[in-house]
């Protein structure tokens, strides 16, 4: 009775004209169901332009085909099917292989399917191609590891990092030279450390800071102390940086030019209103 009853509701969901007519007007995902055991049983137009399947070449062919030879060897694919049944629903992002043989990096949701029972009958899939975001990503990430290394090995100037309070989130060789701290000895702490005491009692820090967040960039010449209690005349720019990627550690910032900052543009290029901190930059005046 229980399989004459999931049959039936297979049928009814599969023959639903409302459902053929949604699936194949989506055209970015991959959206097509499964049986319980995984097997194919419908495909849509995106799933076609993605994984390079007609619909007559997958349907009743195992959802495996889309995996990695090491997915498949790793039992990945039964892993995935059998949490969604336990749980309801699985994501996963990862590797999948096309029809010819090439792969794409995808995100995949497996959803469970119920009859009016509450028992299983097969499972949805969604799968969008996000083979063009990690390329990006992953260029953005080399470009910021690019630009991390050679801000460290900058000498004349000390530039760092400011969180949105002030507090310091990187530290490089001129700053060391300029100011006396090591990287280790001033990170997480506030930036007030190399002003006067007499401008951290009149509120100057913060004065700088919310200048640089209402226009952007603020440029100052003063007294500046350094590690050994010692001071030094100090040309200061602290500029606004707007990251517009949520994994990029990139704040915002614009720099002042210098030959030896000048690879920073192609990040700047990238920055759209969102996340709020700022760099500072100091050039000792003795």
């Amino acid at each position: 009775m229980q399989s004459r009853r999931v049959q039936v509701d297979l049928k009814d969901l599969l023959a639903s004209p409302a459902l053929r007519s949604v699936a194949d007007s989506v055209r970015d995902y991959a959206l097509f169901l499964l049986d319980p055991s995984g097997k194919v049983l419908t495909w849509n137009t995106g799933a076609q332009q993605i994984k390079g399947y007609a619909a007559s070449e997958i349907v009743g062919e195992s959802f495996e085909r889309f995996y990695t030879e090491q997915d498949r060897a790793s039992g990945r694919p039964r892993t995935l099917l059998a949490e969604a049944a336990r749980t309801g629903r699985v994501e996963q992002e990862g590797w999948r292989v096309r029809k010819d043989g090439s792969q794409f990096w995808a995100d995949v949701v497996i959803s469970r399917l119920n009859d009016a029972e509450g028992k299983l009958i097969g499972f949805v899939k969604v799968t969008r191609d996000l083979t063009e975001r990690r390329r990006m990503e992953e260029g953005l990430r080399q470009s910021e590891e690019t630009s991390r290394l050679m801000i460290a090995s900058v000498k004349d100037y000390a530039i760092f990092m400011l969180d949105p309070a002030g507090r310091i989130t990187s530290w490089n060789a001129g700053a060391e030279r300029a100011k006396g701290y090591r990287a280790n000895e001033v990170m997480g702490r506030h930036f007030s450390l190399f002003f006067s005491p007499e401008d951290v009692v009149s509120g100057k820090p913060g004065r700088l800071l919310r200048a640089a967040a209402e226009d952007e960039r603020v440029e100052d010449e003063g007294w500046r102390v350094r590690k050994d209690g010692s001071r030094f005349w100090a040309n200061v720019v602290i500029s606004a940086m707007r990251s517009w990627f949520s994994l990029a550690p990139l704040v915002w910032s614009i720099l002042p030019f210098s030959p030896s900052i000048l690879p920073l543009s192609p990040l700047i290029s990238f920055q759209m209103p969102r996340m709020i901190r700022c760099s500072a930059v100091s050039s000792p005046r003795e």
